[in-house]
């Protein structure tokens, strides 16, 4: 017996019904991006090595998938890998087609990225990011616009939410009030790691990195939901923001992150921002290129970890030859997304069908009148189905049962004699009698 065909492991099929489901979030977030002026772009599935070595962090570039075999003899072709995300491809894009965009330039993708990571819920290996940035300009509108695309992207997918925001300059300024600036990394990556591992396996893993008793110690104020704001206001963005200014009062960049992350909120009040957000001291994100405020959304109905993030990075088109240019992005991950509208029934239920009237036929010549019907209703943007021979009416029944469609059309020797079909609804049970003009009238509804 041939042995059943798998597919490998942190990849999935998608069939019908999922499919619908995966486009209705693409076309949820990919309606919102257009509101605000973002156009999509597209970058190959692979990039050059080099293009993506060095972006991500130690603990990235372990997961980067090289391609063994790119189909080039020549010894000296570059090695190949598939993307890890979208934000490194399109810096590369904007580098290689700077002279053909206006800045600052608005885009979006939509496409997969690959990760060699161990397969766990709400972790693949294969998954679909949906990525918008805006990248030419230093200002913090680009911050406050992402907020609202987050806002209202969820606001109609049904999700509740939670927006986590940091800023990188916070992070470093933390960094050298303890005394340890050349440690910013690895306090960076740990700390990432928070929600994971917990407060102790943080604290071990930041002496590995190398840091002093006496710098974990002053680190833990941060690593705990600052415990020197009254109770009450631990929650309260601008008292935490308060309590920073005064813990990094000897940092300027800390400083400077704290001014920053004042203005975001400023803004979000003038545009009554309704989102509910966590100012979230731990919240590093261990990707290298940030440099300013970053993000994740976690789902306050599921627990499934992070299912948005992103944020500011100053120079990352400056690897590429072209210094100098702010960027910021934030990527929804769509998988994560599917699962936490799975676990909370939020997909509409028109989803479960694409069709909604299947024509059922008696017979040969009641197939062909079912065909000029089904050509009629198409040209008036109805999605119809015809069963494809004249099988018994219970075949026919069960298959729209099974494929969840609303209605069926019946075409009988009677009815097509007064150019009418039985329409019958397949929730209620209900039939009528119909002309064409009145089927279109109702399925139209």
């Amino acid at each position: 017996m041939a042995q059943k065909p798998s597919i490998p492991k942190g990849t999935r099929d998608f069939g019908q019904l999922e499919m619908a489901r995966r486009n209705y979030i693409f076309d949820t977030i990919r309606s919102v991006f257009g509101l605000y002026g973002f156009q999509q772009i597209e970058t190959p599935a692979m990039e050059n090595i080099g293009t993506l070595m060095g972006k991500y962090g130690e603990e990235g570039d372990k997961l980067l998938f090289r391609i063994q075999n790119s189909g080039e003899k020549a010894a000296s072709a570059p090695e190949k890998g598939l993307r890890y995300d979208l934000t490194v491809p399109f810096a590369r894009y904007v580098v290689q087609h700077r002279e053909e965009i206006a800045f600052p330039f608005k885009r979006f993708q939509i496409q997969p990225v690959w990760r060699a990571d161990r397969p766990q819920k709400g972790r693949y290996r294969e998954f679909y990011q949906c990525d918008v940035d805006v990248i030419g300009s230093d200002s913090l509108i680009g911050e406050l616009e992402l907020i609202q695309i987050v806002e209202e992207v969820y606001r109609r997918l049904g999700i509740r939410v939670c927006l986590h925001i940091n800023n990188r300059k916070i992070l470093a300024g933390i960094a050298e009030v303890i005394g340890a600036p050349d440690k910013i990394v690895d306090i960076t990556v740990a700390i990432d790691k928070l929600d994971k591992i917990g407060v102790e396996a943080v604290n071990a893993e930041l002496k590995e990195r190398g840091l002093s008793d006496e710098q974990v110690e002053a680190l833990q104020p941060i690593l705990k939901p600052t415990p020197t704001l009254p109770e009450g206001r631990e929650n309260d963005p601008k008292a935490k923001l308060a309590s920073l200014r005064e813990y990094l009062a000897g940092s300027e960049i800390g400083l400077k992150g704290v001014a920053e992350m004042e203005e975001i909120f400023d803004e979000l009040s003038i545009v009554n921002c309704q989102l509910s957000i966590d100012l979230d001291l731990c919240l590093a994100r261990g990707l290298n290129y940030y440099t300013g405020a970053i993000f994740e959304v976690k789902a306050l109905d599921a627990q499934i970890g992070s299912i948005t993030g992103g944020g500011r990075y100053d120079n990352l088109t400056g690897i590429f030859g072209l210094p100098n240019v702010s960027g910021v992005g934030i990527s929804f991950g769509a998988d994560r997304i599917y699962d936490v509208l799975t676990e909370l029934n939020l997909f509409p239920a028109a989803l479960q069908s694409s069709t909604q009237v299947l024509f059922a036929a008696f017979g040969q010549d009641e197939l062909r009148y079912a065909l000029r019907w089904a050509k009629e209703l198409r040209a008036n943007g109805i999605a119809v189905e015809v069963y494809p021979e004249p099988a018994k009416m219970k075949k026919q029944m069960g298959y729209a049962d099974t494929k969840q469609i609303p209605f069926v059309a019946i075409v009988g020797g009677d009815e097509m004699a007064q150019n009418k079909v039985m329409l019958k609804n397949m929730t209620s049970g209900e039939q009528e009698l119909m002309e064409l003009g009145e089927l279109v009238k109702t399925l139209s509804c």
